[in-house]
C-alpha cells in the first residue's frame, strides 16, 4: 500500500535554469472599492532572485500572493509550473512553491524543530518522504536555528520566529520560494544572512522570489527587480538597469541618488537631502 501510494503522488519536474516556474499576466485584483492591481505582469525563473520593490501599499504582497496562487485574481492569466494556478489542488501547489508570509503565528507552543518539520508535510507519501530529518537539519543550519531547536515557537524574540518560519519554508525542498518581507524584523546581521540563504538556493536552481522594502539589499542580492506601482510593475529588470534616479523618486514620491558602491559598482540608492545650513559649518569651523 506504501509503495501504490509513492507511486500514485505525481512530483514536479525540475526546470531549466533561466526556464519559466511561474508568471503573471494582465493580472487584475480589487480589494473592497480599491484597484490594487491592474494589468500587472512578471515573471519568475528558476535559478534567479526576484525582488519586489516599491512603496508601501503599492500592491507586492498582493502580487506575490497571486504568484502563489493563493489570491485568484479578477481578470489576467497566472501560471505556476507551465499549468494555470487554479488548475492545482491545493497539495499540489505545496510541491511545487512555499510561501513565507509576513507575520508567523502559532496558538500552540510547538517546538522549533517540529514547526521547521511542518515544511516536510506535503512529501508524506512520496519518496522524498526519506529526506524528511536531512531537509530540517539543513534549513536549521542554513538559518541558525538549530541551537533552540527544542524551545517553544512561542517564547522566541520576533527575530527568532522570522528565522524559524523561513527554516520551514527552506526545509519544504520546493522549485519556488516566495517571501515577504524575511528580514523586516532581523538585524543586520541577520538581513545579509537571508538573502546569503536566497542567492544559494537560486545557484542550486530554485526560483526565489522576495519582497523587499529595502533598495541597498534588492540591489546587492537581486538577479531581476520589479518596481511595482499603479496597479503593475512599472520596472523590471537587473538592478544597475532599473535603479533610475528619476523613477525611483518618483515611484517613491522622494527625491533620490543613486550611484555605484566605490567597491563593488552595486547601485547604492539614498534619499536625497540638503547639504548643511551655512551656520552650522560656521559653528563647525569655529
Amino acid at each position: 500500500m506504501d509503495v501504490f501510494r509513492r507511486r500514485t503522488k505525481a512530483l514536479p519536474a525540475a526546470v531549466e535554469p533561466g526556464g519559466s516556474v511561474a508568471g503573471a499576466d494582465g493580472v487584475r485584483v480589487v480589494r473592497g472599492r480599491r484597484t490594487v492591481l491592474d494589468g500587472a505582469r512578471i515573471e519568475v525563473r528558476a535559478g534567479e532572485v526576484l525582488a519586489l520593490v516599491g512603496p508601501n501599499g503599492a500592491g507586492k504582497s498582493t502580487l506575490l500572493s497571486v504568484l502563489a496562487g493563493d489570491l485568484a485574481p479578477e481578470a489576467g492569466t497566472v501560471r505556476i509550473g507551465g499549468r494555470d494556478a487554479a488548475g492545482w489542488s491545493a497539495p499540489e501547489l505545496a510541491l511545487r512553491r512555499a510561501v513565507l508570509p509576513q507575520t508567523a503565528e502559532l496558538s500552540f507552543p510547538f517546538p522549533v524543530a517540529d514547526v521547521v518539520r511542518m515544511g516536510r508535510a506535503p512529501w508524506a507519501g512520496t519518496a522524498r518522504e526519506a529526506d524528511d530529518e536531512a531537509a530540517v537539519a539543513e534549513a536549521m543550519a542554513a538559518t541558525e536555528v538549530t541551537e533552540f531547536a527544542a524551545r517553544p515557537f512561542s517564547a522566541l524574540s520576533g527575530g527568532e520566529r522570522a528565522r524559524v518560519a523561513l527554516a520551514r519554508v527552506l526545509a519544504q525542498r520546493t522549485g519556488l520560494l516566495l517571501l515577504d518581507e524575511p528580514t523586516a524584523a532581523l538585524d543586520l546581521r541577520h538581513q545579509e544572512l537571508v538573502l546569503r540563504v536566497c542567492r544559494e538556493r537560486a545557484a542550486a536552481g530554485d526560483a526565489v522570489v522576495v519582497v523587499l522594502h529595502d533598495l541597498g539589499l534588492a540591489a546587492a542580492h537581486a538577479d531581476r527587480v520589479g518596481i511595482v506601482h499603479g496597479g503593475g510593475v512599472a520596472a523590471e529588470g537587473p538592478p544597475a538597469e532599473v535603479f533610475d534616479e528619476e523613477l525611483l523618486s518618483r515611484v517613491y514620491r522622494q527625491p533620490v541618488e543613486v550611484f555605484p558602491h566605490p567597491r563593488t559598482g552595486v547601485p547604492q540608492v539614498v534619499p536625497r537631502r540638503d547639504g548643511p545650513r551655512p551656520d552650522a559649518l560656521a559653528v563647525a569651523a569655529g
